[in-house]
């Protein structure tokens, strides 16, 4: 009898290895976006007995392919086997998240975090995934998640808690979420996890978003390519370079290694992520080929099976493969007929960069039409910049430069003022030229208007003036500031622009050549100002600094003709007085 209770027990604890085996199988395939397998043998544990995390994961890799139903249906249908599981909790958490409701969210995350005393890793890490993973989640919480989870201070030997890899990657990427300065903290989060498992490409991956965040677009490349040597198999690294050089900037895009990489993630993960998600790629590698007959008929077929999320990347796809083969009025449709069919909340930043794209190209047949259209363009290409979670400089600077070309200098100086803000958020020191850029487009909007816009006159002195304040060895601001006060002053008798045009004198004097046209535009004002003033001194002191530079003054000659014939004015005069 004893010895068949041995048997009985080691056969049990060899199926439970065999079913804990599994579910680390599944996590395997999550692991190398092998989402369709991962699925496949998470089912595989659930027929052979109700296990919490296979029901998770298996719900994890339905969002992963964007069937949120399904995923929903997973995380039920697990919480009806083993009620009440912490895990499976914050998996509908995580469905509260997507759905906006982050009140909801936090409720069952908490509650989960209680249930488990902070000391479950799959569980505080679910918890700290969708926290930095999810528009809406709380990064802050992620990161105490995490801490709580790896702090052991005050526990007892047997309550000590093991960290793994996941555990640091996890926490690597609450750091990265909260972005500033806890880049480097998640670096080293990374490299802890490196020092568990050495080979752990996703901990590479993560340093060169890191990295990419950060600006330093060479060394997330070196990266992502070193992630992928020390793993070929790792799918999301290859998935990364090609994200990187589809990036419409001039230091990213190359539709060629685009298609490379794109053909590299193929070929690694293969139907492994799933049906859609493989046809997609497909479609893509022939749009990168410059195929796009191709491109549009392997979309236009998948069209009608895809779900919300593929629908949206199939229709991109078609949209752009029509703008690029130069046929912008159907790509215009196409997107048109996308916006109307969708809420406003499921557009994506994607989706207005292609419409501000296609709506630059679309030529009207008279200049009302054309004025809208631009101003559409512009529009969907601002909220394309507001969309960017990532707040991104550049998409910035373009949205100004799309203003310069359309005229309208005061939503120009806007948005360059709003990177100056976006800068000094992200830590980043304003160049000379941000300030510059705001103070010349307010002083161009103000001088569209007759007369001057005083409002934009004062936004263009205030923005001279910071010009001035924080780079006050150049000459720029001060110049500038004499130039806008000049034109509030148009007659130069309130002499508003005097102190600044001094002040530019004093500086700009010593390279008068180089400065020729500024100086006599400052000698000039200062000159009527004391002319108005009647200060021969200073008149004479101007006229002289004038006339060396330009012989040929017109308000020299003016103010030499009107002060000749006002003093023969007072001979006469006192002639006929005796």
């Amino acid at each position: 009898m004893i010895k068949q209770l041995v048997i009985i027990a080691l056969l049990s604890g060899a199926a439970n290895s065999l079913m804990a085996q599994s579910v680390e199988d599944g996590l395997k395939d999550l692991y190398y976006n092998k989402y369709e397998s991962a699925k496949q043998t998470f089912n595989k544990v659930i027929a052979s007995k109700p296990d919490e995390r296979a029901y998770y994961y298996l719900g994890i890799a339905d969002l992963e392919m964007e069937d949120k139903a399904a995923a929903a249906a997973d995380f039920q249908k697990g919480l009806q086997a083993v009620p009440n599981s912490p895990l499976l909790q914050v998996g509908m958490g995580r469905l509260d998240l997507i759905n906006g409701n982050a009140a909801a969210a936090k409720q069952k995350f908490e509650a989960a975090s209680t249930a488990t005393e902070g000391r479950n890793g799959d569980v505080a890490r679910a918890i700290a995934d969708a926290n930095t993973e999810i528009k809406g989640g709380d990064r802050g919480y992620a990161l105490a998640v995490m801490e709580k989870l790896l702090n052991n201070e005050g526990r007892r030997k047997k309550e000590m808690y093991t960290p793994t890899a996941a555990d640091y990657i996890e926490l690597g990427d609450a750091y990265r979420a909260l972005g500033g300065e806890n880049g480097g903290k998640a670096i080293s989060a990374y490299d802890k996890a490196l020092e568990l498992e050495p080979n752990r490409a996703e901990a590479v991956t993560k340093q060169g978003i890191v990295n990419y965040n950060a600006k330093l677009l060479q060394e997330a490349v070196n990266d992502w390519t070193k992630a992928a040597s020390m793993d070929p198999n790792y799918g999301p690294a290859y998935y990364e370079l090609y994200q990187f050089y589809i990036t419409p900037t001039k230091n990213q895009l190359s539709l060629e290694n685009a298609a490379k990489y794109l053909q590299k993630y193929i070929d690694v993960v293969g139907t492994g992520a799933g049906k859609m998600e493989n046809e997609y790629n497909l479609a893509a590698i022939s749009f990168y080929n410059k195929n796009y007959d191709a491109a549009i008929s392997k979309a236009k077929s998948m069209l009608p099976q895809a779900k919300d999320a593929y629908k949206a990347k199939f229709t991109r796809l078609i949209a752009d493969a029509y703008l690029q083969k130069g046929d912008s009025m159907t790509a215009k449709q196409t997107m048109d007929e996308y916006v109307k069919s969708v809420p406003d909340s499921a557009l994506e930043m994607n989706d207005y960069k292609l419409l501000s794209a296609i709506y630059s190209r679309i030529k009207a047949p008279d200049s009302t039409q054309q004025a809208a259209i631009d101003k559409q363009s512009i529009n969907y290409l601002e909220k394309y910049a507001e969309a960017d979670t990532t707040k991104d400089v550049d998409r910035y600077e373009e949205v100004a430069k799309a203003y310069i070309n359309a005229g309208v200098y005061d939503k120009a100086a806007d948005w360059y003022k709003k990177m100056i803000d976006l800068k000094t958020q992200l830590k980043q020191t304003p160049s000379a030229l941000d300030y510059y850029n705001v103070g010349q487009n307010y002083f161009r909007a103000a001088g569209a208007t007759t007369p001057a816009d005083t409002v934009l006159l004062n936004r263009a002195d205030s923005a001279f003036a910071a010009l001035s304040e924080k780079f006050p060895d150049i000459t720029t601001g001060y110049y500038w500031q004499g130039s806008v006060n000049a034109v509030k002053d148009a007659e130069a008798k309130k002499g508003l622009a005097v102190p600044y045009y001094q002040k530019y004198i004093s500086m700009a004097e010593s390279d008068a050549e180089k400065n020729k046209v500024g100086l006599i535009k400052a000698y000039t004002y200062i000159l009527v100002y004391y002319y108005n003033k009647e200060d021969k001194p200073n008149i004479d002191k101007y006229m002289a600094k004038l006339l060396e530079l330009d012989p040929n003054s017109q308000a020299a000659k003016q103010i030499k003709e009107n002060m000749s014939n006002a003093n023969k004015t007072r001979t006469q005069a006192g002639k006929s007085g005796r």
